[in-house]
Formats: C-alpha cells, structure tokens, sequence
C-alpha cells in the first residue's frame, strides 16, 4: 500500500531556519506550502483570513510556526506598535493558524504542530524584554494546544533554537559578539538552520508517537549553565 502524502503550511519559509525546515520536510516526503509574505502577511488579519479561505482545513496535517520577528530594545525604549507587532507575529499568529488547521487534524485523527520558539523564553539577555515575554507565551500556547488536542491523536511541540546562523542573528550582533556568543556555547560554535530543521522535521513525523506538549532546546548546551 502506498504510504500517505502527508501537507505541511510553514511560515517563515524563505530563508534561515524555515527555509531549511522546508528543505528537510520535503526530503521526508512532504508536500509543504510555505506561503510568502505577499501571499499571507502574519501582521495583516484580513491577509491570513484570505490566503486561509482558499486552503482547506483538512488539506494540512502538519504546520510549523517559525515565522517570528526581534526588535531590540531596552525596557524604557519599547514602543506600543513594536510591542503589538511582536505579539501579533509571534504569538496571535500561530493561535489563528493553530485555530485553523487543528479541526481538520481532529477529523482525520493525526496532526503534527511544531512551535518554534527561542532560548530566550527560557534564558534572557538585555534588549530582549518583549522577545522573551512573546517567546514564553508561544511555549504557555504550545502546552495547552498539547493537552487539549492530544485525545485527537495531535502532537504538539515547541522548538527552542539557540544561536543559529541565520541572517536574523547577524543583523542583532556583530561579527565579534558572534565570536564571543561561540566561546559561551559549549559546542563552541553557532548552529547551522539545517542542524534545527532535522529536528523539526522528526517531530512532525509518523516516527514522533509520544513527545508532545514539551519545550525543547536545540542549542548546542548554551542553556545547561
């Protein structure tokens, strides 16, 4: 019998860490739809109610929240629309879409949902006030999603990258903070999108049974300290 085509909707999937996810899921066999911020725009309500109008809901069996933006600043520096920009994509986002697909996995009775997050839910920095605070609640989400859906046969799990090399972590640091970043690392290197993608790309999988509602870190030991 020929196996099932499983259908993945990642966010985010153009370049870094969700290109390679896309990449890796692909060479499982996905079909995946990686819609581009022309064609769904996270920030924009009535531009994901029309991109999800015309998918159905019992077309996607896997969906990977990576989408997600960083704005540096300090705590007297945050802005009311940077706050609101950053819990609207990293946060409200992955609700609606989680919102839209989960009925479908809930009929068929199988669904994967993959949340990535940061170590900095977990850890924190200085300027990292409003990523931390979004970041911890996308984990929160994820647990709730977990116990809520798994009756239904769905696994839902949060993803916790460390610092990987990605255009996003060049933009927020210098080249010599990148090196000191590795000498803090225990692998004493940064990671590559393909070493987090492999990852995601097991937990969305038929080989995934049992781990779901957990928060894991893929950061090379940095949060052991």
């Amino acid at each position: 019998m020929k196996a099932m085509t499983r259908r993945a909707l990642v966010t985010g999937g153009s370049r870094g860490i969700g290109l390679a996810i896309v990449h890796a899921l692909k060479q499982r066999g996905v079909e995946v739809v990686a819609p581009s911020r022309s064609e769904m725009d996270l920030l924009d309500s009535a531009s994901m109610t029309a991109f999800l109008a015309k998918s159905k809901k019992s077309e996607i069996d896997i969906l990977v929240n990576n989408a997600g933006i960083n704005v540096l600043n300090p705590l007297e520096a945050i802005e009311p629309n940077a706050w609101n920009q950053m819990v609207r994509m990293n946060l409200t986002a992955p609700l609606e879409l989680i919102q839209h697909v989960s009925p479908g996995m809930k009929t068929q009775g199988w669904g994967r949902i993959v949340n990535i997050s940061s170590i900095f839910s977990l850890v924190s920095r200085e300027k990292r006030a409003a990523y931390s605070a979004v970041k911890s609640g996308l984990n929160g989400l994820t647990r709730t999603c977990a116990v809520e859906l798994a009756p239904s046969g769905i696994l839902v799990n949060a993803v916790c990258p460390g610092y990987v090399e990605t255009d996003l972590t060049r933009q927020n640091n210098s080249p010599e903070e990148l090196s000191r970043i590795a000498e803090t690392i225990p692998l004493r290197r940064l990671a590559q999108p393909e070493e987090i993608a492999r990852f995601v790309a097991f937990l969305c999988s038929e080989e995934n049974t049992y781990i779901t509602g957990q928060t894991l870190a893929v950061d090379g030991g940095f949060t052991c300290q």
